[in-house]
C-alpha cells in the first residue's frame, strides 16, 4: 500500500505565500500580471548633465513592499514583462527598499563583466548577510579572489570523481525505497534525498544520526528569511527563523570541525579544511563553517529545485523520458562513474532545458561602489542592482519559441546557447560563476538516472507546474505525479 504524505501545516511567517499563490481565474492572474502597469513610471535618478547618459525608469509599486508581492506570485514572468516594457535597466520598489534591474544578454554582460569593478556583492549583503555571513558569494574583489582560489582545490576534477563514487551508493540506498502510486510529492522526497547525499557526500557521513529534519529546516528557514518584509527578529517572523537557523547550523558545523581537520577524508569538508594553494593560503575554522553553511544550502537547494523541475519536464514529456531511460539502461546495474554520468547525453540536453526554463538562482544581487553606466543608463553609486539572468532565458533574439520545453535546442548544429554568451547564465556569469556547477550537474544527473532505472512517472495532462518565489522557486504543492515502479 503506498505511504500518504502528511501535509504540513503552514507557519504563521508562511501562510502569506499561501495566499499570494492561491490559484486564481486565468483572465485575473493576467490582470495581476500586468507588471504594476497602474504605477507612474518615474526617473530613480537625472543622468549626469552632458553625459548622454538615459536616467533609469522605474516603479516604486505600493508603500513598503514595493513590487515584493509581484515578484513572490510570477517570478521571472514578473520580470520579463517589466524588461518588455521598461527595457534593459529599470528600477522598482521591492523589499523595503529600490533596486536597479538589469535584464538581457547584452546588459547582463555589462553588469558581469565589463562593469563588474563598479558593483560588488554587497547586494547580496543586505537580502542574506544574517544567514549566510561570508559565503563566497557574499565576498568581493581580492578576497573573493583569495577565498576561491582556496576552494578550487576542493572541487578538482579528481574531488569530483570521489564525490560521485559516494554519490552513488547513497542514492541506490534510498530512491529504490520511494513509495509509489498517485499524488507522490516528488519536491519534498527530492529535498528531504539532497540533503542526506549533501551529509554523506559533503561531510562524509558525520552527524548522519542527528536530526535531519532539524537541519533541513533550518536551512529552508535561512534561505526564504532573505525576503522578509519584516527585517527584525520579531516572533513568528521568517528574519527570526532565518537568525535561529543560522545559529543552530553554525553549532552544526563547529561540532563536526574537529573531527574534518583531524583526518584526511574525501569529503568537501575535510576538502576545505586541508585546501591549500601552492603559496599556502588556506581557510581558519571560521572560514570553514562559514563556507560550509553556503555550500551545503547552495548545493542541495538548487539541485532539489533542479531535479524536481527535470522531473517534471519529463512527466509533461514522456519521449524525452524514454530516450533518456534507454541511455540509463545501457549503462546497465552498475554504480555509474563520472565517465558514466557525463555520457548520458540525452539528460545533459534535459537538464540544460530545464536551467532554462526554471532557472533555480533567478536573480543575482550586486550593489554600485560609484556612478556606473550600464546600456548607456546612469546607475548612481549605492544603488541595489539585481541581475536578472532568467529573462535572458526567454529573450527571442536568441530563443525559437522560448515558453516551449525543447531540449534539443542545446544539440548540435542549433546550440541556441550560443547566440550570446549570456543567453544561458543557470549558473551565473563573470567572476562569480558557480564554484559548483560541475558537481551540482553530476548530482542531478546521478538522481534522475536512478529514477530512471527504478520508476516511469506521469502528471495528468493538464497539470501545470506553479512556482512560489518568496526565494528560490519551489513547486507550491511539492509537485505531485504518478510513479510506477517498473
Amino acid at each position: 500500500m503506498s505511504k500518504v504524505l502528511p501535509v504540513a501545516v503552514p507557519k504563521r511567517r508562511d501562510r502569506l505565500s499561501s495566499v499570494l499563490l492561491a490559484p486564481l481565474p486565468a483572465r485575473v492572474d493576467a490582470a495581476l500580471r500586468g507588471v504594476g502597469g497602474q504605477w507612474p513610471v518615474r526617473e530613480l535618478a537625472p543622468a549626469p548633465a552632458g553625459s548622454n547618459l538615459k536616467p533609469v525608469q522605474g516603479t516604486v509599486g505600493v508603500p513598503l513592499l514595493g513590487h515584493t508581492l509581484d515578484y513572490i506570485r510570477f517570478g521571472s514572468d514578473f520580470t520579463r514583462a517589466r524588461y518588455e516594457r521598461l527595457g534593459p535597466v529599470s528600477w522598482m520598489g521591492a523589499f523595503g527598499t529600490k533596486m536597479v534591474v538589469v535584464a538581457g544578454p547584452e546588459a547582463t554582460q555589462e553588469a558581469l563583466t565589463t562593469k563588474a569593478k563598479s558593483l560588488s556583492q554587497d547586494g547580496w549583503t543586505y537580502l542574506i548577510d544574517a544567514f549566510f555571513h561570508r559565503g563566497l558569494m557574499l565576498m568581493s574583489f581580492d578576497e573573493h579572489k583569495m577565498h576561491r582560489r582556496i576552494m578550487q582545490e576542493a572541487f578538482t576534477r579528481d574531488r569530483l570523481s570521489g564525490y560521485v563514487n559516494q554519490l552513488g551508493p547513497a542514492l541506490e540506498a534510498s530512491v529504490p525505497g520511494w513509495a509509489t502510486g498517485r499524488s507522490t510529492r516528488i519536491y519534498p522526497l527530492l529535498k528531504s534525498l539532497t540533503l542526506d547525499v549533501a551529509t554523506e557526500v559533503f561531510m562524509a557521513g558525520r552527524g548522519g544520526s542527528e536530526d535531519t529534519d532539524a537541519i533541513n529546516e533550518a536551512f529552508v528557514a535561512t534561505v526564504r528569511a532573505a525576503s522578509s518584509i519584516v527585517r527584525f527578529p520579531l516572533p513568528g517572523t521568517r528574519w527570526r527563523a532565518g537568525i535561529r537557523g543560522r545559529a543552530l547550523l553554525e553549532a552544526y558545523f563547529a561540532r563536526h570541525l574537529p573531527e574534518a581537520r583531524s583526518g584526511q577524508g574525501g569529503d568537501l569538508f575535510a576538502g576545505l579544511c586541508h585546501a591549500r594553494t601552492s603559496e599556502g593560503e588556506t581557510f581558519t575554522d571560521e572560514d570553514v563553517v562559514n563556507h560550509m553553511i553556503f555550500l551545503m544550502m547552495a548545493a542541495h537547494d538548487t539541485s532539489t529545485i533542479t531535479t524536481a523541475a527535470a522531473a517534471y519536464f519529463l512527466a509533461k514529456h514522456p519521449a524525452w523520458q524514454e530516450w533518456a531511460r534507454a541511455e540509463s539502461d545501457q549503462l546497465g546495474e552498475r554504480t555509474p562513474d563520472i565517465d558514466d554520468l557525463e555520457s548520458l547525453t540525452t539528460l545533459d540536453l534535459v537538464i540544460k532545458e530545464t536551467l532554462r526554463l526554471v532557472a533555480p538562482v533567478p536573480i543575482v544581487m550586486r550593489k554600485t561602489i560609484e556612478d556606473v553606466d550600464i546600456a548607456g543608463h546612469h546607475v548612481p553609486a549605492d544603488t541595489l542592482v539585481a541581475v536578472a539572468p532568467a529573462v535572458n532565458h526567454f529573450d527571442q533574439s536568441c530563443w525559437a519559441d522560448p515558453d516551449t520545453f525543447d531540449p534539443a535546442r542545446f544539440n548540435e548544429p542549433r546550440r541556441e546557447d550560443q547566440n550570446h554568451r549570456f543567453a544561458w547564465i543557470p549558473f551565473g556569469g563573470g567572476v562569480h560563476k558557480c564554484i559548483g556547477l560541475h558537481f551540482g550537474t553530476l548530482e542531478v544527473k546521478a538522481i534522475l538516472h536512478q529514477m530512471l532505472r527504478n520508476y516511469t512517472w506521469t502528471v495528468p495532462g493538464d497539470y501545470v507546474a506553479r512556482w512560489d518565489n518568496t526565494s528560490l522557486p519551489i513547486p507550491v504543492d511539492g509537485l505531485p505525479i504518478t510513479l510506477e515502479r517498473r
